[in-house]
């Protein structure tokens, strides 16, 4: 199969869909790569890497849409990618459709098949590519939202871990999934008196019983919430529902009850956002104010440790990247249970429900889809 890495395009996106190491991996198994000219370099890889690993660098990302079978990449295509889709080239990334229409109807339109990392899914409902960016994401959030906290950027002026003889900053994380998990972890470990809530009572359970004595647990719902934003200083939105839009815990009315300055960091953001008010934002301008609450809404927040990032992405999505090239995508979704999960558009059909559902759309049934393509 021809592979395809373009660089990306969004904005102050850094990370890159396939390292040297992966080039390398494909070569391989005897499939041909195609790397656009300076890709890699915000995650630190030059085209000179990609050259020794066996990639052939183009120099315009026309050129790696065309060449391509099977198009590699971290974020979503952004319209100016749109026309250079071809139909059946398979696009292999995160998408987030349930939160993207014009998205959704453009790879509807170009007859591509989309297979989303954020809905690629284990038997035991883990998201093994959504995980490594989520790591990311929730160790990250507290680390903005402590940036975000200092006057100078209209925060409170707290300090996370406060000081002898000055109480820490509170600290409220909403779910209590693998962002939510991380970013409990990196609060506490800054010393702020954290609070992870989550409607799974197990979860709370299995939490409480690593978490240091300065996290606590506590049921979600309604009530609980508008109490907790009362005096929370730092609020991360954490929700996530596999390729659906994400619910709003916390709507518009509450933010009048929290304190001028008190922090929002929704890292499902490109999920629809858990948090009403929350837009997506970029690295370039990261915040906005609403009701005097700052508002750090970054759609790809891993995109600022693009090193990281890729490294810890790459991981996760090559062995599965390996499996379509040498199969096809059918045979290998035919295999493969979680990668059929991964399909979300397919020649111009939607087979994946929460898309549908996101935008009042047919669902089509991925068998019949994939009958109909091997025809």
């Amino acid at each position: 199969m021809i592979i395809g890495v373009p660089k990306e395009i969004k904005n102050n996106e850094n990370r890159v869909g396939l390292t040297p190491a992966g080039v390398a991996e494909f070569r391989k198994h005897g499939h041909d790569v195609y790397v656009q000219a300076t890709a890699g370099n915000g995650s630190g890889f030059s085209d000179a890497e990609y050259e020794q690993a066996g990639a052939t660098v183009l120099p315009t990302i026309e050129d790696v849409y065309a060449k391509a079978e099977m198009i590699v990449k971290v974020k979503e295509p952004i319209a100016s990618e749109y026309p250079l889709i071809k139909e059946n080239q398979l696009l292999f990334t995160y998408f987030h459709f349930a939160s993207g229409e014009e998205l959704t109807h453009a790879m509807i339109e170009r007859k591509a098949v989309c297979l989303a990392y954020e809905t690629v899914e284990l038997p035991t409902r883990a998201l093994p590519l959504l995980i490594p960016m989520s790591e990311v994401a929730g160790r990250m959030a507290p680390q903005e939202g402590a940036k975000y906290l200092e006057k100078p950027l209209k925060g409170r002026g707290i300090l996370l871990g406060g000081v002898p003889g000055v109480k820490p900053a509170e600290v409220l994380v909403l779910g209590a999934g693998i962002v939510g998990t991380q970013a409990a972890k990196i609060a506490a470990g800054l010393g702020a008196k954290v609070t992870v809530m989550d409607i799974s009572l197990n979860r709370l359970r299995e939490l409480d019983d690593f978490m240091p004595k300065n996290v606590v647990t506590q049921y979600s719902n309604e009530y609980n919430i508008r109490e907790a934003i009362k005096t929370a200083d730092l609020i991360i939105g954490a929700v996530l529902i596999p390729g659906a839009k994400a619910p709003h815990l916390i709507t518009r009315d509450m933010l009048k009850t929290m304190r001028p300055g008190t922090v929002l960091v929704d890292v499902a953001v490109d999920q629809g956002g858990c948090i009403e008010t929350c837009k997506p934002t970029t690295h370039e301008n990261p915040t906005f104010i609403i009701d005097d609450i700052v508002h750090y809404c970054v759609a790809n927040m891993p995109g600022a440790v693009p090193y990281t990032s890729t490294l810890a992405l790459t991981n996760a999505t090559l062995p599965y990247a390996v499996k379509l090239a040498n199969l096809g995508w059918q045979e290998a979704c035919r295999r493969d249970e979680a990668l059929r999960l991964g399909l979300n558009v397919v020649h111009g059909k939607v087979v994946y429900k929460g898309v549908a559902d996101a935008w009042g759309l047919p669902l089509e049934s991925v068998e019949s889809v994939m009958e109909e393509a091997a025809v």
